[in-house]
């Protein structure tokens, strides 16, 4: 079967920024800001949006086309659907669609595995696993707490996945590479712990994200690339920006944040979910968004004024976390939602920036 058009593609992009949007407001609910929500229950579920509404639909999206088979759009627009129904307050039909994305996302990765076996497409395999496991968990009834480890699991493992093969222009040695395998065997192991012994399976996977944190910097590419100019600096900027995140979120939850709701747990996870992942889709946006909607997205200087606000406002947040300060993490958590929103205008404006240098 042949691939669907870009403009197709469009309406599902979309979707899963209303889910984003809605996942930044329901996690500044959370934290004490009062702002108008579709449902008041949509604080509760926060993570549910940002990593399946949001991350779901958007890496699912990018594999549909990269396998370029119309089946394969089933799973972000599930992960849609899925957003959708927490949106009006159907949780379970929200994880039932959830499953499904999950479901054709690990299929269509099979498939691309097939196609090329390598050590990135079965990273991105693994990946797109912790996806549907997370999701079966949700549905299972256990809650998104439960879940949460397989979905960073998901997240984590799909970009280290992206920048292994980008690193076949710099290819790892063989030793490199059996510990890059050994690192992601451990981060499923201490994952399926946390069912175990949570925080155990938390100390042990925060164990397993340092090393990655440490090889990922130590093998990148952008070690090498940041000394570029223009996008391809920023890029590295972001990349080892993110290694810096991953770090230091990994090393709050092993040095007290393992304690599932604690403080230094919140603190942990965001440097994690926010530091690490966003500074990774900040760098990937100018190279994914052109593949998915065929609009490019020129380069300006501007990119890095959402990325130094998302890291600043980041170290806030973690610092307020850390040394009980509740205003700190509030206007930290507010400098997080700003960064994205920037994020996204700038996208937009370089869109449409880049179709007016292409007019006559």
């Amino acid at each position: 079967m042949s691939d669907i058009r870009p403009a197709w593609r469009v309406p599902l992009l979309m979707t899963g920024f209303i889910a984003l949007a809605l996942g930044v407001g329901a996690g500044l609910v959370r934290m004490g800001w009062q702002l108008p929500l579709p449902d008041a229950g949509l604080a509760g579920w926060h993570g549910a949006l940002m990593i399946s509404g949001f991350f779901g639909t958007l890496i699912s999206l990018e594999r549909a086309v990269a396998l370029g088979e119309r089946w394969a759009y089933s799973a972000p627009l599930a992960g849609a659907l899925g957003a959708l129904a927490l949106v009006t307050s159907n949780p379970a039909i929200a994880a039932s669609f959830a499953g499904i994305a999950g479901v054709v996302l690990l299929a269509a990765s099979l498939h691309i595995y097939a196609r090329q076996r390598a050590a990135f497409t079965l990273t991105l395999t693994l990946g797109a696993a912790c996806w549907l496991a997370g999701n079966v968990v949700w549905l299972a009834g256990e809650g998104v707490p439960a879940a949460t480890a397989w979905w960073i699991g998901f997240l984590v493992l799909t970009i280290a996945g992206e920048r292994l093969e980008l690193s076949r222009f710099l290819p790892p040695s063989p030793r490199a590479q059996i510990v890059f395998g050994c690192i992601v065997a451990a981060i499923l192991g201490a994952i399926a712990l946390t069912h175990l012994a949570r925080d155990a399976g938390w100390t042990a996977l925060a164990a397993a994200l340092l090393a990655l944190a440490l090889w990922l910097a130590r093998q990148d590419i952008a070690r090498r690339t940041v000394r570029e100019r223009g996008l391809t600096r920023f890029i590295a900027v972001c990349l080892l920006s993110g290694y810096a995140w991953l770090g230091i979120g990994a090393l709050t939850l092993l040095t007290g944040g393992s304690a599932y709701g604690s403080a230094a747990w919140d603190a942990g996870l965001h440097a994690v979910a926010l530091g690490f992942v966003f500074s990774m889709v900040f760098g990937h946006a100018p190279i994914i968004f052109p593949a998915v909607t065929r609009a490019a997205v020129p380069y300006h200087w501007s990119f890095y004024g959402p990325l130094a606000l998302l890291h600043l406002s980041l170290a806030l947040r973690v610092a307020g976390d850390l040394a009980g300060h509740l205003d700190w993490r509030m206007i930290g958590g507010a400098g997080n939602g700003l960064a994205l929103l920037l994020f996204v205008l700038s996208t937009v404006s370089a869109v449409l920036r880049g179709r007016l240098v292409r007019q006559p």
